[in-house]
């Protein structure tokens, strides 16, 4: 790890021409009483994207251009664990999906300090505002303010509790190993991963974009989030990993996945009212509750950010 770098900006890039701009507009102006490094990995695009991010490192020499002649993960590279880990020298490592991007320039410094004064935590997440075709529909946000998230908390919640380019986590937790990322490298498996220690620290502050269904992103191939069956062996991963700690959230965990598959196959959905189920389906209406409370909270906040792009 080198000493002078506080954090690693890691940004995984294929065929993001129209959005990587964005992104790299919104790392590059953040402003830190640290150095930070920026790695970005182009997994062979032909759409012209490694062209924009040569440019950008030419101009800006903190970024670290990986930019692959083929596809990587077509042939079943996984890409962080074989490019991305060996570049990692920062005490903390922050993710920007290539297609979202961050939209405030204290984002990295307001993170860095929260796990400076937290050092029994291992991850930082904050509220992201959701878009779709760059009109504001929602916030994710887990919480109406800023606290320790339980690691319950945090399994209960699945890959939609925070975004990926909301993290922060240290350098340590991020490269290491687990047989959660043996599963499957998603950002799901690192949110669990890094909260087993001591829980998640949230910000209220909304501090990045997503970009929902975009062009070559991942929530528009997998609209329905992973497949039940890897869902079920990555939370089993995670309880192997703890060593049955928080083995209550994660089988409550299984079921609520169960649940959203039998609503989401159609001729299945009565059975969300079968005595067996029923108990788990007023558990997830009463999540959808506490969302709907969440969303209440902020919106007028919402409402001003829709008419500003009117």
């Amino acid at each position: 790890m080198d000493k002078g770098i506080k954090v690693s900006v890691v940004c995984v890039v294929y065929n993001q021409m129209d959005y990587i701009r964005d992104a790299l507009d919104g790392i590059v102006m953040q402003k830190t009483n640290f150095e930070f490094e920026v790695i970005v990995h182009d997994d062979g695009s032909i759409d012209g994207t490694a062209e924009i991010i040569k440019e950008y490192a030419a101009k800006y020499p903190f970024i670290i251009p990986v930019l692959q002649s083929d596809n990587q993960t077509s042939r079943g590279v996984v890409i962080t664990r074989e490019f991305i880990y060996p570049l990692v020298s920062g005490e903390f490592v922050a993710l920007c999906d290539s297609d979202d991007y961050w939209t405030d320039p204290l984002k990295l410094q307001k993170q860095a300090d929260a796990l400076d004064a937290h050092p029994e935590l291992d991850i930082c997440v904050h509220r992201t505002l959701v878009t779709r075709d760059d009109r504001p529909r929602r916030f994710v946000a887990p919480a109406t303010r800023t606290r320790v998230l339980g690691t319950e908390e945090v399994i209960i919640g699945g890959g939609w509790y925070v975004t990926t380019s909301s993290i922060m986590c240290r350098r340590g937790i991020y490269v290491k190993q687990t047989p959660l990322r043996d599963v499957i490298t998603i950002d799901y498996a690192l949110q669990m991963q890094a909260s087993a220690r001591g829980g998640m620290y949230y910000l209220e502050d909304c501090m990045a974009v997503y970009r929902l269904r975009s062009k070559g992103s991942w929530s528009s191939a997998n609209r329905h989030g992973i497949p039940m069956e890897t869902s079920i062996r990555l939370l089993s991963a995670m309880d192997e990993y703890t060593g049955g700690r928080f083995h209550e959230a994660v089988e409550l965990r299984k079921r609520i996945r169960r649940s959203q598959w039998l609503q989401r196959s159609g001729k299945k959905y009565l059975a969300l009212l079968a005595p067996g189920e029923i108990g788990i389906t007023l558990r997830r209406i009463g999540i959808s509750l506490r969302r709907l409370a969440i969303k209440f909270r902020y919106s007028g906040e919402l409402c001003r950010a829709r008419r500003m792009v009117k």
